[in-house]
């Protein structure tokens, strides 16, 4: 390999790497943050989900949440809203929410999850 490819590689590496640490900084966050509480099947047509969400108390969250079968199949799927708190609400001066998702199923379900959760823009 002569001078000038290794030099080349060098700095495609140097980017990528540079490209991936950013990424991870800076686009990874998104201002919100969820941790499944707990999850309920009531029957074969409704699965609840408990979940704690941060976020900024003033910012507005989405969430989807989504009820598996046995066979980890998507046997139903929701997205939750979580609204803007004071800071007496929730804790953390209003800054972690605990919410319940109701998810309607097809089949009975095995499981309850949070799949994602981000931050809705401002109109």
């Amino acid at each position: 390999m002569s001078k000038k490819t290794q030099k080349i590689l060098l700095a495609v590496a140097a980017v990528l790497s540079l490209t991936w640490i950013l990424w991870t900084i800076v686009g990874g966050n998104t201002g919100v943050s969820q941790k499944i509480l707990s999850y309920n099947v009531v029957d074969a047509t409704m699965t609840t989900v408990d979940l704690a969400v941060t976020k900024a108390p003033e910012a507005t969250a989405r969430c989807a949440v989504k009820a598996m079968n046995e066979a980890y199949a998507v046997v139903g799927w929701n997205v939750i809203t979580v609204g803007p708190n004071g800071k007496e609400a929730g804790s953390e001066n209003g800054r972690t929410t605990t919410v319940r998702g109701e998810i309607r199923t097809d089949s009975l379900a095995v499981t309850g999850v949070v799949e994602n959760c981000w931050i809705v823009p401002s109109p």
